[in-house]
This record gives C-alpha cells, structure tokens and sequence, in this order.
C-alpha cells in the first residue's frame, strides 16, 4: 500500500537537498517504493574519521534524513514532521565504497511516526540500524485567505 500523501520522487528528494549537509556528504537518493525510501552515502575522505572508518555520526545523519523524508512524505499535505529522538547501533565497519541504507515505517499515527533506517555494506552487510522518532506538527490557526482573515 502506497504511504505518501506528498507527491515525492528521487528528484524532488535530491533538489530539496542542495546546498544542504546531505548535498555535502555526497549523500544520494536511490529509490522511492510505496512504503521506502532508500539512499546512500560514500565512504570517502567527507565521510571517515581519522581511523579510517565511516564515521558514526554519518550514518546518523543518513538515518535522520531518510527517516524525516518519509515522515514529511507520508504525513498529510501541511503538517510538519520534527525530530524527537534518534538512535543508532553500529554493527560493522565500512572502509571504502558505498553504505546504503532503506528506511520503513514502524509506526504511522497522526502525531508520531516511528521509522526504522537499516543499512548495508557494498557486501550486503548490515553495518547500523537506527530508529527515529517523528512529531507530526499541523499547521497552527487554520489556513488564512489573502486578506489575512482564517477561514
């Protein structure tokens, strides 16, 4: 079953992104399923710390934007998805090439979501799983015509 109230495709994820730490970390968007959104990152010299690895706090952050599109995407046109909490567990390393990761809902209500971001080695290789935790924000005082006045 399609989730998206939003219409959402790889490019319009991409062109929200520029200029962006996304844009930054050469962060790309690879595929928009009905219940997914599947993106990766390359291990590089933006993306390692010094030991060689992929830095932790990279996979966060590709957690934390997979996980926030699918909010914002599945959330009704209007409302707001803002981060309330996140986590990450780091299983494997990655030295070189690509981590992918494909984030699905957990749980979809009308003020929280739950997504559950898993990613994988160019081996197939679970490297981290990450959870985070959405608020759904409607928009405040109703919508205003052009004279200022809500309707």
């Amino acid at each position: 079953m399609r989730i998206w109230k939003k219409e959402i495709s790889i490019e319009l994820l991409t062109q929200s992104h520029v200029g962006t730490a996304v844009e930054h970390l050469g962060m790309e968007f690879t595929e928009v399923g009905d219940d997914f959104i599947t993106g990766r990152v390359p291990v590089d010299v933006r993306t390692r710390q010094p030991y060689g690895l992929l830095h932790g706090g990279v996979s966060v952050v590709l957690a934390e934007t997979l996980g926030s599109c699918g909010a914002h995407y599945s959330a009704p046109e209007g409302d707001r998805a803002v981060g309330l909490d996140i986590n990450a567990n780091h299983l494997r390393s990655a030295t070189s090439g690509w981590v992918t990761a494909t984030a699905r809902p957990v749980h979809r209500g009308r003020t929280t979501q739950v997504w559950q971001i898993d990613m994988k080695n160019d081996a197939g290789e679970l490297t981290c799983v990450s959870r985070i935790t959405m608020a759904v924000l409607q928009p405040r005082g109703g919508a205003k015509d052009a004279n200022g006045a809500k309707s």
